[in-house]
């Protein structure tokens, strides 16, 4: 009887010491979440900060819930001893999250990406693209959406960027390059296949054109690369614009450009990694979203005129 006693009198203390921790209202508490956090690093810095008792039963929460993409970065305002249940309720439905939300597009240049920063009031433009250049990092800026926080260091979201980079590319690049690409060329090609591609389906095609041209040492005549070369992307290209100095202008310059000429997405990476099986080394916008492609230059040139001459019919 005295056994059960004592076994009642400790289930009661062991209960109450529980409700203690989940019930009493504990110290307010900032927890930072970084971008691309998992459910461990969450539930680490979680359990560093006290939020949560247990690490390993937050991570079991987020399995058996399917809730880790669901994960949302930022800093939250939390408090000591809270449930594991409530903590992830809050990363994943909260809408006081201390942070600012910074989309960055596909295919923008370092200057663009720098604009938005400062427009949200994350980093000074300036700083920003300091580093960036000193660290040669255009095409390396990943586009994707961000949850930043206001008057963050340079170094701290340039290493985000170049992080995310890192996560999203390092799979494709793993896999291998086409032959006579490496990393670095791969991302060049890509670069240009981002300012060109107009309809997805399209990117393994611009990309095996471009790869075609540069295997056959003929010069690309990317008109990206003219327009990264004059210092922004400048619509109707002239022909002055095309004979612009710059080892950038692959119109004056043969092989690649020393550099990406943006930064390129996930899908125009992968196409430049597995371009399409074409022998095509021309193409021509149809001004219907799509390009016709070309493996000589007299049909190449055919197409051309059928365009213009559609352009001209649709103006009478």
């Amino acid at each position: 009887m005295s056994k059960l006693r004592g076994s009642a009198i400790f289930s009661v203390l062991a209960l109450l010491v529980l409700s203690l921790y989940f019930f009493w209202p504990g110290r307010p508490v900032k927890v930072s979440i970084p971008e691309g956090a998992g459910a461990g690093k969450a539930a680490a810095e979680l359990k560093r900060e006290k939020v949560i008792l247990s690490a390993t039963w937050f991570r079991v929460l987020v399995k058996v819930t399917g809730t880790g993409r669901r994960l949302m970065p930022g800093e939250y305002a939390l408090r000591e001893h809270m449930s594991a249940e409530e903590a992830l309720w809050k990363l994943t439905h909260s809408t006081h999250v201390s942070s600012i939300r910074v989309v960055i597009p596909e295919g923008w240049r370092m200057e663009q990406i720098a604009e938005r920063l400062e427009a949200n009031g994350v980093t000074p433009a300036a700083k920003f693209l300091e580093l960036a250049r000193a660290l040669k990092l255009e095409g390396y800026l990943f586009p994707s959406t961000y949850h930043l926080k206001k008057n963050m260091p340079a170094p701290e979201v340039v290493n985000l960027l170049k992080s995310e980079f890192d996560r999203q590319a390092a799979p494709l690049f793993s896999k291998g390059f086409p032959e006579g690409l490496d990393e670095r060329k791969a991302l060049i090609i890509a670069s240009i296949v981002e300012r060109e591609a107009v309809d997805d389906s399209e990117r393994p095609l611009i990309a095996a054109v471009y790869i075609n041209r540069y295997r056959k040492r003929m010069p690309l005549e990317a008109d990206p690369t003219t327009q990264y070369a004059l210092g922004y992307w400048k619509k109707a290209l002239t022909y002055k614009d095309l004979k612009f100095k710059s080892p950038y202008n692959t119109y004056v310059v043969g092989g690649l450009p020393p550099g990406p000429i943006c930064n390129p997405g996930y899908s125009s990476i992968a196409a430049a990694l597995s371009p399409a099986n074409l022998d095509a080394l021309y193409f021509v916008a149809d001004r219907k979203g799509k390009h016709i492609f070309n493996s000589n230059f007299e049909d190449h040139k055919k197409a051309k005129r059928r365009v213009e001459q559609a352009a001209k019919a649709e103006q009478q």
